[in-house]
């Protein structure tokens, strides 16, 4: 492994979480991002039981636990009728996971954990404001292509990740297709100090079906109490961002949803295009896609990053190993495993979440309602539920792939 290089490409959570794996385990790392430093707005907070146990490995957790709020609990609810529908505790996972939880932490959160780890390792080379242009490979490296104040150059390593987020550059380059669709509607994110919690009873994991506009509703604990909630609506595309992001019309939209006597303080309010997509590999040779790269999907249950952050996980294993002799063969399977969980799982749970808080048919609506009482009420259909959405099960189906499933 001396003298052995990996360039990451993206220095968001998943690539930076790349580089400390890596770079730990005494791999020279070079990671490049656009920006000129790390991004400040509020993205992912939900971080699953499955994720904390690979973030547990680099002893990340109980930072992340100081800075978050841990939830053990969600609720879905009936809007229409103001009905709780169901409650769910990750409790009933204490015998499958040391963390029968999730932790509210916000991104920007995790990323800066995640840079102060590596910036102790002189085998971590960090390089913001570079941008990745494009991607050369051979038998024998491969190279990337990044413009830094104004001034291309290109750099060589032993083997790429493309943790560049959805508009990967590093995907395109690579040919890759990014197979899927976008809804139609956009979602939009309000965020509040408004404690839901302590006024309305919600808890800090909430969700509202209905049939003409449905929210997710969830506390983060911003930079410290009362904490911060952020809601999460449809919009139409057919109306202009900038009304849909007006203070008229954003007061209008919580006002509908959670009426009040008073106006709501906003602190933060964001429009944006969702889609469901997964790469059609996640191997092209010597680069390999984690994250957003490879995989996008709604946010509704929270499952985009945490996915990310075990692609990082299970990639920088592998990764690490094939550096030190192992077969190359590990990088197709780590391919196989994560494309097969993220269609398998991250898609298909995302797409009924959604489908589970919009639909319309009054039918329908009541047998799904029926549905997540009985789930809620009995404690082994509610550890099944919850396997699924804390994505343990995800993590067992992808360890249960072998090489001798590679093609």
């Amino acid at each position: 492994m001396v003298g052995k290089t990996v360039l990451i490409a993206g220095g968001g959570p998943v690539g930076l979480f790349c580089a400390l794996i890596l770079g730990r385990r005494g791999v020279n790392v070079r990671l490049f991002d656009l920006n000129d430093e790390l991004q400040l707005d509020p993205r992912a907070a939900t971080t699953h039981p499955a994720t904390l146990e690979v973030l547990a490995k680099e002893d990340l957790v109980d930072e992340m636990r100081q800075v978050g709020l841990v939830a053990p609990i969600f609720q879905f609810w009936d809007r229409v009728s103001q009905e709780l529908v169901a409650e769910f505790d990750h409790t009933v996972l204490s015998q499958d996971t040391p963390f029968p939880y999730v932790i509210q932490c916000e991104q920007f959160k995790t990323t800066a954990i995640l840079l102060r780890r590596i910036n102790a390792l002189a085998n971590v080379e960090i390089n913001f404001g570079h941008e990745v242009l494009g991607v050369a490979q051979n038998a024998e490296n491969v190279s990337i292509t990044v413009r830094a104040d104004g001034t291309e150059k290109s750099i060589s390593g032993d083997y790429l990740i493309g943790a560049d987020g959805g508009r990967s550059v590093v995907r395109k380059s690579c040919g890759i297709e990014f197979a899927g669709f976008t809804y139609p509607e956009r979602f939009l994110v309000i965020t509040t100090p408004f404690d839901f919690e302590e006024h309305r009873g919600y808890c800090p994991r909430s969700y509202f079906a209905d049939p003409d506009e449905w929210c997710n509703c969830f506390k983060v604990a911003g930079e410290g109490p009362p904490g911060l909630w952020r809601a999460v609506f449809p919009a139409d595309p057919n109306i202009d961002p900038s009304i849909i992001l007006s203070d008229i019309a954003v007061q209008s939209r919580l006002q509908k949803f959670f009426p009040s006597q008073k106006p709501y303080e906003v602190v933060h309010r964001n429009i944006y295009t969702t889609h469901q997509r997964v790469a059609t590999t996640f191997r092209h040779g010597r680069v390999m896609l984690a994250g957003d790269a490879a995989h996008v999907n709604n946010s509704i249950g929270g499952m985009g990053l945490n996915g990310g952050l075990q692609d990082a996980a299970n990639l920088s294993e592998k990764l690490f190993a094939v550096l030190n002799g192992e077969p190359d063969e590990l990088l197709s399977l780590y391919s196989l495993q994560r494309r097969t969980v993220s269609i398998e799982f991250v898609q298909a749970q995302t797409i009924a979440n959604k489908k589970r808080l919009e639909t319309k048919d009054p039918e329908e609506r009541k047998l799904m309602f029926q549905s997540l009482k009985s789930d809620a009420s009995d404690p082994s259909a509610a550890r099944a539920f919850l396997m699924k959405t804390s994505m343990l099960a995800m993590q067992q189906r992808a360890s249960a792939i072998t090489l001798d499933e590679v093609a």
